[in-house]
């Protein structure tokens, strides 16, 4: 694996858990992709004059042990398979000393920077993205999300069939021109971001009746995996909506699905499937559900929305 990445968690890139939050992740992350880009011959991807760029398909990530302020970081990558239009890269965080902080496995589709159209990869990229190829250590594998399960087709997930299963919104919001790229797309990091911002709206007050549940603990959430499923690029100026349900609960760990939609057409911007814990923010410590509470989570989230 190559060097991607050096840097540091900053205060703000810290959230009301004091941990760095999803978003920076991804953010930092795809920074360590300009690296590998320019390693393969494509350093111009990212710049607004590039006839071609690099945009997520899919994202698996596992966030391993938490990152918190002024704490020094490193990024190294490979890639795990290349065909003739899109590579898989995996990305490992890495504490100062050496441990784990979070891993990535990000599949990446080379395409026309206009149309987002794929096209094939030059020899010379091609060589060098294969010369690349390593195994990630199985330490930091999909642990509670399988990603050979298909995602569903774009067709099959509408601002429709949401209503129609009830998912609540529990999210509203606007892309602003700061949230995008040199493209004018919306950064790959502001998706999961949103999710993060609109989460509460649904679960604060039962994670405070699950951190309730033995006295002393004080209420905090965190995302242990994620896996995202990048279906449209909005612009600034476009309208956004999150809706929500539950995925699985069990007494440590509790999944949601969530679909980011277009509320002018219905179609997704959009989905994710988030694995996530309760956790006392004093002990850094998971708070396990109490089993009435475990139950209430399918009224409060209720939908059956898929991936």
């Amino acid at each position: 694996m190559i060097d991607l990445w050096k840097g540091i968690a900053n205060t703000w890139d810290c959230d009301e858990m004091g941990h760095m939050n999803v978003r920076v992740y991804i953010q930092k992350a795809f920074e360590g992709l300009g690296h590998l880009a320019g390693a393969c011959h494509l350093s111009h991807a990212f710049k607004p004059s590039s006839p071609s760029t690099l945009v997520p398909a899919e994202q698996h990530i596992r966030f391993i042990r938490e990152a918190h302020p002024g704490r020094p970081l490193n990024m190294v990558g490979c890639t795990l398979d290349v065909d003739e239009t899109s590579t898989t890269v995996y990305q490992e965080m890495r504490h100062g000393d050496g441990s784990v902080a979070a891993a990535f496995r990000t599949r990446l589709l080379h395409v026309d920077a206009t149309s987002l159209k794929p096209f094939p990869w030059n020899a010379r990229t091609r060589a060098a993205l294969e010369a690349l190829h390593g195994e990630p250590p199985a330490a930091t594998a999909p642990r509670g999300l399988d990603l050979s399960v298909a995602p569903s087709p774009t067709d099959e997930i509408s601002r429709e069939i949401a209503s129609e299963r009830g998912a609540k919104v529990i999210g509203l919001g606007m892309v602003p021109p700061a949230d995008c790229d040199v493209f004018g797309r919306m950064n790959p990091h502001m998706f999961i971001g949103r999710i993060s911002d609109s989460v509460p709206n649904l679960l604060h007050d039962w994670r405070s009746r699950v951190a309730s549940s033995v006295p002393g603990q004080e209420m905090g959430g965190a995302v242990l995996e994620n896996r995202i499923i990048y279906r449209r690029w909005p612009k600034a100026g476009d309208l956004f909506e999150v809706r929500s349900s539950l995925g699985r609960v069990e007494e440590k760990v509790h999944s949601l699905i969530h679909w980011m939609l277009d509320p002018d057409t219905g179609k997704p911007w959009m989905t994710a499937e988030a694995v996530a814990v309760t956790f006392d923010l004093k002990k850094r410590k998971v708070i396990p559900t109490p089993a009435a509470l475990m139950d209430e989570l399918a009224t409060i989230a209720p939908g059956g929305l898929y991936l």
